[in-house]
């Protein structure tokens, strides 16, 4: 999308033309994500740079800077931050209601983002972000990290392969129980609840499927018709089930949850075969199985760095001015869907 924003584009490149090839990345807040997954995967990169956090917490600056000795930047305020002119990108792991304000004030800035899911809360936010991109002549991704993992490759490589026939129905299921009671994820002022925090994942992977099979562009195809089953507490979603149909006549049965316990999984069911993918956001080393009439087939997946392949693509992205392999297409398809669920629940 940028390819054609030469001007802000051309002079932030230069600007990085001193960090020997490595992008420089700031993180807004100290959040699990980020201290647990992300900024290890930029420290293990080999193409970037961790070089500044910003959090208002001060026992959260202290102790990142015992976690992390490089000697990364600490500042109290994240408009600090994004003034740095030493920080190239941003990672924003803010809760879900802050991530359209924190994103586009970095991207006015100059900055690069890579922002938690779901990027916005709906999809008039999630224009307004990718509107700001294009002003500002920088990249913009949702950090959907399972794209990255030889699991999504070998789903994708057997979807296009035909060994499935045609495509009828798929399932994926990605809940857990959440057991603290203080959770920002039970929080509906700051954007909580199942679908948001994990439904977003089997909606992404249907629209993935629904796409493949129809050889279309990423983010192209949408369902045709949704219905929903959802189970509410405090003003949040503990329980989200839906189902969706697509124009080529493929089924999707989504479901999420907070309230009960963890499962994680999907499986494809063509005329042909059937694919059964555990695991599925995750990136441990495993199997898919084929299923074939009588014969059953596993198909080998290998370990995979899911949240250091992110991270690499989205710095190589912006150091070759191409886009990152996960578009924002897809992210505003995601989106739309989620807008229409929560429409259908109410």
């Amino acid at each position: 999308m940028n390819a054609d924003c030469p001007g802000a584009a051309s002079r932030h490149f230069s600007r990085m033309a001193a960090s020997a090839k490595k992008i420089r990345w700031g993180v807004l807040g100290y959040a699990k994500i980020a201290r647990e997954s992300v900024i290890p995967a930029i420290l293990r990169s080999g193409n970037s740079e961790f070089v500044a956090l910003a959090s208002r917490d001060p026992a959260k600056l202290a102790e990142s800077a015992v976690r992390f000795t490089g000697g990364h930047r600490t500042y109290a305020g994240y408009e600090e931050l994004l003034r740095d002119p030493a920080v190239d990108a941003v990672y924003v792991p803010l809760p879900n209601s802050l991530h359209a304000e924190w994103t586009i004030r970095a991207m006015e800035q100059g900055k690069h983002v890579l922002c938690e899911k779901p990027l916005a809360l709906d999809a008039a936010e999630c224009r307004r972000m990718i509107a700001a991109a294009d002003k500002h002549g920088v990249k913009l991704m949702e950090a959907f990290m399972y794209r990255y993992t030889d699991r999504t490759r070998k789903v994708v490589e057997t979807l296009r392969s035909g060994v499935l026939g045609e495509v009828k129905f798929l399932q994926a299921s990605f809940r857990f129980l959440l057991a603290n009671p203080a959770s920002i994820k039970l929080q509906s002022v700051l954007g909580g609840g199942a679908l948001y925090d994990v439904g977003c994942y089997p909606v992404n992977f249907a629209g993935l499927v629904a796409d493949t099979v129809a050889h279309a562009a990423p983010g192209a195809v949408r369902p045709e018709s949704v219905a929903v089953q959802c189970v509410r507490e405090g003003g949040v979603d503990l329980l989200f089930s839906a189902l969706l149909r697509y124009p080529s006549g493929l089924v999707a049965s989504l479901h999420c949850g907070f309230n009960a316990h963890k499962r994680i999984g999907a499986e494809i069911v063509g005329t042909g075969g059937v694919l059964e993918i555990p695991d599925t956001f995750f990136d441990p080393p495993g199997a898919l199985t084929l299923t074939r009439g009588e014969e059953r087939t596993r198909i080998a997946v290998t370990e995979s760095d899911r949240y250091r392949a992110e991270v690499e693509d989205f710095a190589a992205a912006i150091l070759e001015n191409r886009a990152p392999q996960f578009g924002l297409a897809e992210t505003l398809r995601n989106a739309e869907v989620l807008d229409r669920l929560f429409a259908a629940s109410r």
